[in-house]
């Protein structure tokens, strides 16, 4: 059987095998509940104190600011949800942007259904945020700002710094989130710099275990609990801490922090290969957002003319070459995509892109078999593409 080439980075990552390791271990021999006091707890405590300084110390936070939830999903959720409920009586209005991950757009309908003013942001061709949109948006009765960081489909990188600058200075009093879950650990960001009073992180995009997410939450403001019980984490999430997984979080960052830089350059030189010979070699294709050196080195989404996404996806499957056609956490739905309209891709554009996502264990070898590939697949599949070349 030839080897799998696995280019969905940006949906899940595959765990390191020392974060298995760690896991396993975590669950047969520090099994005690980290809130019972004696030392079996105490051992599970101290992971997670382990876990929360390093995490803080990584985002130029503080321990004590650092929830732990099931994920990147529960994580936006209760950041915005939470921040909303909390400060709804100083205001209705709140505003994201038109290419967030349906865990944030989702959350604004629901807000929305609640009453809440909602106002999307929109952004230009290469999914920046349109700051004078954003500018003028902002008033005293504006509560929360949400904007990702990376965009998990085409790779856009939004100035933190700037945008959380601008958001103070029309309104001090605004909340900054940021879904941050396809940046953290690759991308660095600085939460006191930029501002930021919530940040989304899911550990499954570095490398670390599913089911495990972080969210920073700045001391000095309010949130309403979504879960109560017990109390656990300062009452904002109530329930057991999931300690393996945690720890294995933990060792996932430890081991990606410490590579960064040499892991970013690798992801780049992938993507500027996979890119550069697609674009060249393959007629009728296109890049969807920002150029290769602007955006996410490990996030390429390309079209192709007069090829339908899914079919292509698995053509591509039955070569054992993992891709997806968007967002993964949306990839059932039905509706048109929301990220691609908003970068002002025409209709007929918007069933042909592929996403390719890099990692650490991505090869360039790797990425010559799938251009072969695609030389000699998007030809046939176009010939039988009403419409397409014949």
């Amino acid at each position: 059987m030839s080897k799998e080439i696995y280019l969905d980075n940006a949906a899940t990552t595959r765990p390191y095998e020392e974060v298995a390791k760690v896991v396993a271990e975590t669950m047969l021999y520090t099994y005690g509940n980290p809130s019972s006091l004696h030392k079996k707890g105490m051992d599970a405590e101290n992971i997670l104190k382990a876990a929360s300084q390093f995490f803080a110390r990584q985002m130029g936070a503080l321990p004590e600011e650092i929830i732990y939830t099931s994920g990147g999903t529960e994580s936006n959720n209760t950041a915005i949800i939470g921040a909303a409920m909390a400060y709804k009586r100083q205001g209705n209005k709140v505003i994201t942007s038109a290419i967030e991950h349906p865990s944030v757009k989702e959350v604004f309908r629901y807000l929305e259904e609640q009453g809440f003013e909602v106002i999307t942001v929109g952004v230009n061709e290469k999914g920046e945020i349109l700051l004078d949109e954003l500018k003028e948006a902002i008033d005293d009765k504006t509560l929360l700002v949400s904007i990702m960081h990376v965009n998990n489909e085409i790779g856009t990188i939004q100035n933190l710094e700037q945008i959380g600058q601008l958001i103070k200075e029309m309104n001090k009093e605004t909340l900054f989130h940021v879904d941050a879950v396809q940046s953290f650990g690759k991308i660095p960001v600085h939460v006191k710099r930029a501002k930021i009073d919530f940040l989304s992180c899911s550990a499954h995009k570095f490398y670390g275990p599913r089911g495990v997410g972080l969210l920073y939450k700045n001391k000095a403001v309010r949130m309403q609990s979504l879960v109560y019980g017990g109390g656990q984490q300062k009452n904002v999430r109530s329930g057991t801490e999931n300690v393996p997984g945690i720890a294995g979080t933990l060792k996932a960052a430890e081991i990606t922090f410490a590579h960064q830089k040499e892991m970013l350059e690798h992801m780049k030189e992938c993507k500027k290969y996979l890119a550069t010979t697609i674009l060249n070699e393959i007629p009728d294709t296109w890049l969807n957002g920002p150029s290769i050196e602007e955006s996410a080195p490990y996030i390429l989404n390309i079209g192709f003319k007069d090829v339908r996404s899914e079919v292509l996806l698995h053509v591509l499957e039955n070569e054992g070459i993992y891709v997806s056609s968007g967002s993964a956490c949306s990839s059932h739905k039905k509706e048109k995509d929301g990220v691609l309209i908003a970068i002002g891709n025409e209709p007929k554009q918007l069933d042909h892109a592929i996403r390719f996502s890099f990692s650490h264990d991505t090869q360039i070898e790797d990425l010559k078999k799938v251009v072969e590939v695609l030389k000699m697949q998007v030809p046939l599949l176009r010939r039988y593409t009403p419409g397409g070349r014949k």
